[in-house]
């Protein structure tokens, strides 16, 4: 067969002339494929998590075929397959649970087939990370295109967050500033468009790591779903990908220490979501980079907050590719030394030569380094007898007043419990208390629900109270706000320090000094521990239990222990 002098991977299936290649080509041509498709041409596989479950990925099929006319443009042949989708807005108990089962999808669908490179096709928060997470432990040729973000809300002549607005108008709800009436109204002026949330929650937050890291094109992150650029730039990575493959431009050559350190600072100056710490540190451990809780605090402390979104501003994602989108942000990193200007991308150059002329159009949006946001953003990691292995706290989305505050206890031990105590009349509670959730881990859930962020109990925000300290092993959605401690390691589930907290006790919280501290002696901590019996699993067997078995804690990006690591390509056996 004759096409690219390159012999790619595909040819172990489609180059043969043998019995095994006429049975890899002929059943291929039940779709009507002619047969110079075989002649040597890269394969590119688009792996889709296209699903009406998963609406924030619900457009991608036609995004898929704009990636297709690309490929075919180039002279590859583009294989669409699809794997699991996961949507946080309909999964129970949480999406969070198998986006690693979601990435050995990928991975083993990726191995398992005539694959020279991919383009992975992800929106909904879970979906970008797990797919990234199976493409790294192939490293194959990887290009991203995120779906993009829905349009901005539009409700009673003001711009509404997905997701932001929707806890602000649950909290009018019960005070009775807002009727159920309009409560409802509300749904439709939300999400009017396809795409994904337009909040600086973490699917967006996720879509503008990709293109940090190096793995999307530039402006990847906000072009908005419905925007026509968004075809245009689909149809660019169907291009791009077939060039990336001709080339051997693996993932790997793409995910380096830089590319990490680039996208914490990028993190820091959107004021991302808390959720992209354990994402890159579960991406970092595929791909082989050494990656640590501690490099967030330490790459990340001094970079200001530069983009007014939701939840820690009051602009939307519409609003931030008109001003510029990432390119913008990554120029003015570029500029103050915060940025591995040499880093590549899949487009060929270094994230500098694709940002380095990048203007910003709107400095509201994307506010000067001399008028940030947030002086210091970033991610806050907390330590302390109450965290000995971590907590995170995002400070753009807290109240200053809170960053340093010590109160009394109000204990929760599991989500049910919090549901069922919250609103209690007679619960002992004011605004100086710290709520605290417990068992709500990876483990402990299982999947560390996006829980984290409690709302406050009604009499309280009746009072006018807008926030407190919370402390959970939970995650909290990225579209959420305040001041929240997240991620407490080890968790509950599995005897952590938060295992032992009981009403009344007393906890300091001190973000600048990056503490976190229980204030109860050693003995009686020890009294504690020997009475704590751990929570019994509610599902045995099926993956459920796979996953309680092996999930690592929240520090290492509460992967599954087995899969951390590169595997490759190599298939063990062929087809017989």
């Amino acid at each position: 067969m004759s096409g690219d002098r390159k012999v790619y991977r595909s040819a172990a299936w489609f180059g043969r002339r043998d019995k095994d290649g006429f049975i890899h080509r002929s059943w291929m041509k039940n779709q009507g494929l002619p047969d110079d498709l075989f002649d040597g041409r890269p394969v590119i596989g688009i792996c889709n998590t296209w699903s009406e479950l998963t609406p924030c990925n619900a457009h991608l099929r036609d995004l898929a075929e704009r990636v297709k006319r690309g490929v075919w443009e180039a002279g590859g042949l583009p294989l669409e397959f699809p794997v699991m989708s996961t949507g946080e807005t309909n999964m129970r108990p949480t999406a969070m649970l198998y986006r690693n089962l979601v990435s050995m999808d990928v991975e083993e669908s990726l191995r398992a087939n005539p694959i020279d490179g991919v383009v992975l096709l992800c929106g909904c928060d879970k979906t970008t990370p797990a797919l990234v997470m199976g493409a790294a432990s192939c490293d194959l040729p990887t290009l991203v295109v995120s779906g993009g973000p829905m349009l901005n809300g539009k409700y009673r002549g003001q711009d509404i967050g997905s997701g932001t607005d929707v806890w602000r108008f649950s909290a009018e709800l019960k005070t009775g500033r807002m009727t159920e009436q309009e409560f409802f109204q509300a749904e439709s002026c939300m999400s009017r468009s396809a795409g994904h949330c337009m909040t600086m929650g973490t699917a967006s937050t996720m879509a503008a790591m990709v293109e940090a890291l190096g793995l999307g094109l530039p402006h990847n992150a906000a072009i908005p779903a419905v925007d026509s650029r968004r075809g245009v730039l689909a149809q660019v990575a169907g291009r791009r990908i077939v060039e990336m493959v001709r080339g051997d431009l693996t993932i790997s050559r793409i995910l380096t220490r830089k590319a990490f350190e680039n996208a914490i600072r990028v993190n820091g100056a959107l004021g991302g979501s808390t959720n992209a710490v354990i994402h890159l540190l579960a991406i970092a451990g595929r791909i082989g980079i050494s990656l640590k809780l501690e490099d967030w605090d330490g790459l990340g402390r001094n970079v200001p907050t530069l983009v007014n979104l939701m939840p820690s501003g009051k602009f939307l994602m519409e609003d931030f590719y008109y001003a510029g989108g990432l390119p913008a942000v990554l120029r003015m990193l570029g500029t103050q030394g915060l940025l591995h200007r040499d880093a590549l991308t899949v487009n060929g150059r270094t994230i500098w030569e694709n940002c380095q002329d990048a203007p910003n159009w709107n400095e509201e949006v994307i506010r000067p380094f001399d008028r940030p946001l947030v002086e210091h953003g970033g991610i806050a990691v907390l330590r302390g007898n109450l965290a000995p292995d971590g907590a995170v706290l995002k400070p753009s989305a807290a109240s200053p007043e809170l960053m340093n505050h010590r109160g009394r206890a109000v204990v929760f031990e599991t989500i049910e419990h919090y549901k069922e105590r919250i609103n209690d009349p007679h619960l002992d509670i004011d605004e100086n208390c710290v709520l605290v959730l417990k068992n709500s881990g990876p483990k402990g859930y299982p999947g560390m629900a996006e829980v984290g962020n409690m709302e406050l109990p009604a009499k309280l925000l009746e009072r006018g109270v807008k926030d407190m300290v919370r402390i959970s092993d939970a995650r909290m959605s990225g579209t959420a706000y305040g001041t929240v401690v997240l991620h407490v390691c080890p968790e509950a589930a599995v005897g952590g320090p938060l295992a032992l907290v009981k009403d009344g006790d007393m906890i300091r919280l001190n973000v600048e000094a990056r503490t976190l501290h229980l204030e109860v002696g050693d003995e009686e901590l020890k009294r504690r521990r020997a009475e704590w019996k751990p929570p019994m699993l509610e599902m045995k067997g099926g993956y459920q239990q796979l996953y309680v078995d092996h999930v690592l804690q929240a520090n290492f990006g509460a992967d599954l222990d087995f899969l951390v690591g590169c595997r490759g390509t190599k298939v063990t056996r062929e087809s017989h």
